[in-house]
């Protein structure tokens, strides 16, 4: 009897997993036959924007940032670049301001976090009136590099008329740094490539990932202000969105450059605020989301996003250790039974882990070879980065457990690689 609900337990389950995520892999063949860097529609209306970047003890980098945003080739009147030095002990303000930026010093130690700091200067722009001085705001992490041709890039998309907000392409300054650098850069070429330049393609909605992205004025008025505090605002805002039947764009063509944790501790860290940020959207929207996928607008983008915040990582070690558990039992049971349930359970434990390991390689190696031109590092760098991406993704095992009955606070990651604009 144990041994016959065992093994429809991890027949079941495996079965579901798959199921669920199948189309995924659709998105991957879709991506792999559609031409990579498509041009947008060149548009002669050149919309006014502000550019928002929410920064806390970024002097090392700040400076840069907004050098590169002075160099795009579009009008530089019709950019205005504001600063929110959040909760600041260093020169970052400053430096913002002797490099151009209208700077705001934002210091409140309770509510804390990047969704907080925009809110406060959407606050303090519609408090001012000056709201509806622009078309549209870029939201962008104070270690970021833009290349030249971003903003006219995102401009001829956001032309269109169809998207309420638009993500970009995100490539990293330093894949080359080690193991750690390069599997949040693989991490984030996929998602770019093969998550939401498919979804752009096929019309649904692609998802916000923390830096990169534009955002319509329209939807700040419409939420007045920026009412996503969770500590992944970003995905928060991406599932709203779904729900509410916002559509989200894509931008294959405007790159940034992203600095990367290259210590474990700062990537346990992170991790740990992203890991727990998912729970909480799990909490807040999980009914909505599955509400909305059997009807209402954009059902398959709610599906979509239910997918990407469902805590699939919880439920793999949960499975695992159910087995591990059972596997216990067999210490009570006859050499013969004990063997059998011992073959289920090690069985399904290794094929879970070995299924897993291969899914992530694949991902590594297909990501690697369509990107290769794009990836800063040397060719043996970039190959090795396809073995160890597998084995930056199996940290996030023991991260996911520590989130689930962890308190997690919104914590700085400290970055000093600095890359200046002419190495892009």
């Amino acid at each position: 009897m144990m041994l016959d609900f065992i093994e429809l337990f991890n027949t079941v389950l495996g079965f579901f997993i798959t199921v669920a995520y199948a189309y995924q892999f659709f998105f991957l063949a879709y991506g792999l036959i559609n031409k990579k860097r498509k041009k947008t529609k060149q548009s002669d209306t050149l919309n006014k924007y502000g550019v928002i970047i929410c920064a806390r003890n970024e002097s090392n980098v700040i400076a840069d940032l907004i050098a590169s945003l002075k160099k795009q080739n579009y009008p530089s009147d019709l950019i205005d670049i504001y600063v929110v030095a959040d909760n600041c002990t260093d020169n970052t303000a400053q430096i913002a301001r002797e490099s151009g930026a209208f700077v705001y010093e934002r210091f409140n130690k309770i509510q804390v976090g990047k969704g907080y700091a925009m809110d406060y200067f959407f606050r303090r722009l519609m408090n001012s009136d000056k709201l509806k001085d622009y078309a549209g705001f870029f939201v962008f992490d104070a270690d970021n590099i833009v290349d030249k041709n971003f903003v006219r890039e995102m401009n001829n998309t956001f032309n269109s008329g169809e998207y309420s907000a638009i993500t970009s392409y995100r490539n990293s300054k330093n894949f080359a740094s080690n193991w750690i650098s390069a599997g949040y850069a693989l991490w984030f070429l996929r998602e770019s490539r093969f998550l939401n330049f498919p979804r752009h393609l096929l019309g649904t909605n692609c998802a916000i990932s923390g830096t990169g992205f534009l955002i319509s004025t329209k939807v700040v008025e419409a939420n007045n202000g920026w009412p996503f505090h969770l500590l992944t605002e970003d995905i928060e805002f991406s599932v709203n969105c779904a729900i509410e039947g916002q559509k989200i764009g894509y931008c294959d063509s405007a790159v940034i450059y992203d600095e990367q944790p290259t210590r474990f501790s700062q990537s346990w860290r992170q991790r740990l605020r992203w890991s727990k940020g998912f729970y909480q959207v799990d909490s807040k929207y999980g009914a909505k989301l599955t509400k909305r996928c059997f009807g209402g607008k954009r059902r398959f983008s709610c599906y979509d996003m239910l997918m990407t915040v469902a805590p699939s990582m919880l439920m793999t070690i949960i499975a695992v250790f159910f087995n591990a558990l059972v596997s216990m039992s067999a210490l009570t049971m006859t050499a013969y039974r004990a063997k059998i349930l011992l073959n289920e359970t090690t069985s399904f434990m290794l094929s879970s882990i070995f299924s897993y390991f291969m899914v992530l390689l694949l991902y590594g190696a297909v990501t690697t070879v369509c990107e290769w031109k794009n990836i800063h590092a040397p060719a043996y760098k970039k190959i090795l980065s396809v073995f160890t991406f597998p084995v930056f993704m199996f940290t996030y095992l023991p991260i996911s457990l520590c989130a689930f009955v962890k308190k997690v606070e919104w914590k700085p990651i400290q970055h000093g690689y600095v890359k200046t604009v002419k190495n892009f």
